[in-house]
């Protein structure tokens, strides 16, 4: 039997990431340009939220006047978990609460990856095809 992978090996390494007195628009480019749906927001080097496409198409549909910060827009306190955590606990708590990323933190506060719903779908899609043969229909 396999040991159980840790999240370090599955997730995205280096993830892009904003600053939280950053505009929405210009969030919403990075996004595009970058293929992406969420963003850890650091203010001071630190991780406070994460800014999803979600949370954009939500916050442009109630928008008044002026222009929206990804401070006004991101999610505080996001999932986060350590780079040795087991892949099949952050799994089991994505699916739980939710979640639609996990941010990856080294313990000295860094933030060094991230899993989305996307990366534990292409991890799923690696296990199966490791231990099933497929059947051509």
């Amino acid at each position: 039997m396999k040991a159980m992978p840790r999240i370090q090996k599955v997730m995205t390494a280096m993830p892009h990431t904003i600053g939280s007195d950053i505009p929405i628009k210009k969030a919403m480019e990075m996004m595009r340009e970058f293929r992406i749906r969420h963003l850890p927001v650091q203010r001071a080097g630190q991780l406070i939220g994460v800014l999803s496409d979600r949370d954009i198409k939500l916050a442009r549909s109630f928008q008044g006047p002026g222009e929206l910060t990804v401070d006004d827009v991101m999610t505080p306190d996001p999932y986060v978990v350590a780079p040795d955590a087991s892949l099949d606990e952050v799994a089991f708590n994505m699916a739980e609460h939710k979640y639609g990323c996990a941010i990856v933190r080294q313990s000295n506060g860094k933030v060094v990856g991230i899993f989305t719903d996307n990366d534990a779908l292409r991890s799923l899609g690696e296990t199966l095809r490791s231990h099933y043969k497929t059947v051509a229909a």
